[in-house]
């Protein structure tokens, strides 16, 4: 997991610099995305010839089809609220925001009655608290700037001068679309969640993803970008950030993260997001000369504090959960239902 937010955050640190040398923010995903597809056709070969005779694999209907399409739409379109957040304010305050992902899935959650909530349970109040504190500090990155705390330490010469600072208006512009993402990835979450049940392939279920969100990303920039020189890949930072999109961030990534939950579970994963802004706060000084700004420091303190108490909500409740399904079988909830024979239901017809 720590390499996974390495990742992500020196992600955000390359797309800015890419930007701010003149890459274009929309043609990024588009061509990152194509190539993530074309990396993962030969593993989704093998999935396609060999894991349905082993696992018994669903077919493909219109329906997971579907499912594919609009989790590539919520995918794309938040990658590109993303980079133009970014390039409106720097990664640091893009990683800080990051930790809005989860109030906004438990939101979400609640409305989709994925969650309940009991306002008399120290859980969900924690949760709900949670959520409250998260976007609160959320505003105060956003809407307050603040003064520099630890000045451009940058090890680079020369950088051009947009990337060492930037408006409050546009900060404060940034971090809507920054929160907009945040949004979308949450929406993300709550349908890949109920998708990966009926179509358990992660592989080919990231293939489908990345293939829709190159089509949508081209058909957007075909619309977009008029500019027909934009769309020349140059052996430049643009191409590093394409290139490292593609490879660290999307397939070594996504690959990363699914092994991680599949060994620990989602909520050990959650807990390492916020290393994200110390990452690229050092990241940031060193290849950008990024300032570290006063309503930053203190919004990301807020942000965290919030982010923490939601996953300390959730861990109440599935400690509980799992005490009382011991005292209901009793026996542990671990072992198969078929050694507890009253519980065992026996199939209809």
């Amino acid at each position: 997991m720590v390499m996974a937010i390495v990742a992500q955050a020196s992600n955000m640190v390359i797309t800015k610099m890419a930007m701010s040398n003149g890459t274009n923010k929309y043609i990024m995903p588009l061509y990152s995305n194509a190539i993530s597809s074309f990396i993962l056709l030969p593993f989704a070969y093998y999935f396609l010839f060999y894991y349905p005779r082993s696992s018994g694999l669903p077919p493909l209907t219109s329906s997971i089809v579907c499912r594919f399409f609009f989790l590539a739409l919520f995918g794309c379109s938040g990658q590109i609220f993303g980079y133009v957040g970014i390039d409106y304010s720097s990664p640091t305050l893009g990683t800080a925001m990051l930790n809005l992902i989860p109030a906004f899935t438990f939101i979400l959650a609640i409305i989709f009655r994925m969650e309940s909530v009991n306002w008399r349970s120290s859980s969900s109040q924690a949760k709900c608290l949670g959520t409250i504190v998260s976007i609160s500090g959320a505003f105060v990155v956003t809407l307050y700037k603040g003064p520099p705390i630890i000045q451009e330490l940058s090890l680079i010469p020369n950088l051009p001068p947009q990337l060492l600072s930037s408006s409050q208006s546009e900060w404060a512009l940034g971090g809507l679309f920054l929160a907009t993402d945040c949004f979308l990835s949450s929406l993300w979450y709550i349908l890949q969640a109920s998708t990966q049940k009926k179509y358990p392939a992660v592989v080919l279920a990231v293939l489908y993803q990345t293939s829709f969100s190159a089509l949508m990303d081209a058909l957007f920039s075909l619309i977009v970008v008029k500019d027909t020189s934009a769309w020349k890949l140059k052996f430049d930072m643009g191409l590093v950030a394409i290139l490292y999109t593609a490879i660290v961030s999307t397939v070594i990534r996504y690959t990363l993260i699914t092994w991680c939950v599949s060994k620990a579970g989602p909520l050990y994963c959650s807990m390492f997001k916020p290393l994200g802004i110390v990452f690229t706060v050092l990241m940031g000084a060193i290849f950008l000369g990024e300032s570290l700004y006063l309503g930053c420091f203190i919004g990301a303190i807020i942000i965290v504090s919030g982010f923490y108490g939601v996953m300390w909500g959730k861990a109440k409740e599935e400690k509980m959960e799992r005490e009382s399904c011991g005292e209901e079988r009793g026996v542990g909830c671990n072992q198969p239902r078929s050694a507890q024979g009253h519980l065992e239901k026996k199939p209809s017809g």
